[in-house]
């Protein structure tokens, strides 16, 4: 577990600024990305749910839920500031439920997800809201604005747990730990972006619905 540990931090360190990079850079780089995480996802998915019922269905939203996080970096001005701030709640979102989770543990959450707590639970939506003062210092928020972002991080960080949750589910109906072993300590690449692949979409049509307004 100590060693499981290490290599986690080690992945996070070197992976979480080069994708902070590429979305605030916006290059074709950023668009080669997005089809690699593509072809290995889909391989992943592939493996997990082959003979399933619900095996093309996945392949139907993986394509649809990268094409929206595409759209969310060049659909709105090309500001890279909609995706960031979208990403970094669902990072804190998996942060927050990872630390806590591991430290308080407590009752389970969900028969569907063994590692899932209540505490992990708490602490998801607790670190999630530690996007507000990041955001106040780039100044791309404002006091008028901060209970339209409140619930704008709510409802991410929700739907980025859900996320999580149902790729677990379908994990273990598959009787399977991790979605694969690409990344060190962390296993596949959808055991990474299963929140994302959800709350990203969600963020999207917020944004471009103009919903709650949160950016100035």
């Amino acid at each position: 577990m100590k060693n499981e540990l290490i290599l986690r931090i080690l992945s996070s360190i070197l992976l979480l600024p080069i994708c902070l990079y590429l979305i605030i850079n916006g290059s074709l780089i950023f668009n080669v990305l997005l089809i690699i995480i593509f072809i290995i996802a889909s391989y992943e998915w592939h493996l997990m749910s082959k003979n399933k019922r619900y095996y093309y269905y996945g392949f139907i939203f993986l394509i649809f839920s990268l094409i929206t996080v595409f759209k969310l970096r060049i659909d709105f001005q090309n500001d890279y500031w909609p995706l960031l701030v979208a990403s970094l709640i669902c990072i804190f979102t998996d942060i927050g439920g990872y630390l806590f989770g591991k430290v308080l543990k407590g009752p389970k959450l969900t028969i569907y997800s063994p590692n899932k707590t209540y505490s992990g639970l708490l602490g998801s939506f607790i670190i999630s809201f530690f996007c507000i003062p990041i955001f106040f210092y780039f100044n791309i928020l404002n006091e008028e604005k901060i209970l339209n972002f409140v619930l704008f991080i709510f409802i991410i960080s929700s739907t980025s747990q859900f996320g999580d949750i149902l790729i677990s589910y379908f994990k273990r109906i598959s009787n399977i730990k991790d979605s694969g072993k690409v990344i060190p300590g962390h296993g596949g690449i959808l055991d990474r972006i299963d929140g994302m692949l959800f709350a990203l979409p969600v963020a999207y049509y917020l944004f471009l619905l103009d919903f709650f307004n949160v950016l100035k």
